[in-house]
C-alpha cells in the first residue's frame, strides 16, 4: 500500500523559510516522479516543484524559482521542499504526491497523494 506523509508545515513571516518533508512507503521509489503540489482557498491545485527520484532532475514553476528548493533521500525514500524568501502569496495546503509522469507539474498526472501540510505565510 502506497503511503505518503509530509511534515513540516507551519506558520512564518514573510522572508522566512520553512521545510517540508514527504516519507514514502510503499512505492519503487527510484522510478517515480515526486511532486510538491499546493492549493489555496478556491483556487486550483498547482504545482511547484518536483523531482525525478531516479537522476534527481528537478522541475520548478515559475513562482517559486530561486526561492523553493526540492532534493531528495533515496536512502529515506524522502522528498524535501526547502522553502525561502517565502512570500503571503505562498500560503497555501500542501501536498506530496507520487506517481510515473510525462509533465511532472501536472498534478492530474499523479497517482498518489499525501493528507497535505499547510504553510501559512503573514506579512
Amino acid at each position: 500500500q502506497v503511503q505518503l506523509v509530509e511534515s513540516g508545515g507551519g506558520s512564518v513571516q514573510a522572508g522566512g523559510s520553512l521545510r517540508l518533508s514527504c516519507a514514502a512507503s510503499g512505492i519503487r521509489y527510484s522510478y517515480y516522479f515526486m511532486g510538491w503540489f499546493r492549493q489555496a482557498p478556491g483556487k486550483e491545485r498547482e504545482g511547484v516543484a518536483a523531482i525525478r527520484t531516479g537522476d534527481a532532475t528537478t522541475y520548478y514553476a515559475d513562482s517559486v524559482k530561486g526561492r523553493f528548493t526540492i532534493s531528495r533521500d533515496n536512502a529515506k525514500n524522502t522528498v524535501y521542499l526547502q522553502m525561502n524568501s517565502l512570500k503571503p502569496e505562498d500560503t497555501a495546503t500542501y501536498y506530496c504526491a507520487a506517481g510515473i509522469v510525462t509533465m511532472p507539474l501536472r498534478p492530474a498526472q499523479y497517482n498518489y497523494w499525501g493528507q497535505g501540510t499547510q504553510v501559512t505565510v503573514s506579512s
